[in-house]
């Protein structure tokens, strides 16, 4: 059993000019997604983890050797994320099914030496749907500087039996960050960081 993927697509952008400022250096985001034919679209299927368990791993370590070719390195990665969007004749639950699960995911946190969990969407849609990439810093999960988001779309993609597979990436926070990180808010409210609301 293996995935049957249709084409990969590679996302990249460089921000020179932020907020009316150049930045410093440039604000790199960038992603790569495969698009790949949903095994389970057009029915109910009780048990997705056969699937799950041979698709996670070849795309997880397909996905990972892009992203760190295009970073230039694992070490250069500062935020990171995933998503995954389900054509029309799929669940949602397929979507997430692909992307959560640590046969996939482990690929990337490890090749970045990640300690944060990874951000992520799985939402349905057509093609051309957006697709959101939600970053958080690879370590720090507080850090709001590296609180992002990259969109794109696939004018082809996902065709209604489906999926689009997506890792994200950032080489640095935002470039002119001065919101402050969460723990200053929670030091002011007298909070814990593992019970940020104090319910």
């Amino acid at each position: 059993m293996h995935p049957e993927i249709r084409k990969i697509v590679t996302y990249d952008e460089e921000v020179l000019i932020e907020g009316f400022r150049s930045a410093t250096e440039p604000w790199r985001m960038f992603a790569v997604a495969a698009v790949v034919r949903n095994p389970w679209s057009g029915r109910y299927v009780e048990d997705l983890t056969p699937e799950i368990r041979a698709y996670g791993p070849v795309l997880g370590e397909m996905l990972t050797k892009r992203m760190i070719m295009l970073a230039g390195g694992g070490d250069r990665i500062e935020a990171y994320g995933k998503a995954a969007v389900v054509g029309l004749d799929g669940e949602v639950e397929h979507a997430s099914g692909l992307i959560h699960t640590l046969r996939f995911g482990n690929h990337y946190r490890e090749a970045v030496q990640a300690k944060s969990y990874l951000a992520f969407t799985n939402t349905r849609g057509g093609a051309n749907a957006a697709i959101m990439v939600p970053l958080m810093d690879k370590n720090d999960a507080g850090r709001r500087s590296h609180y992002l988001t990259i969109q794109f779309a696939i004018p082809d993609a996902p065709r209604a039996d489906e999926i689009v597979v997506v890792l994200g990436a950032a080489t640095s926070g935002r470039p002119h960050h001065r919101i402050g990180d969460r723990y200053q808010d929670l030091k002011d409210l007298g909070h814990d960081v593992d019970n940020p609301a104090a319910v």
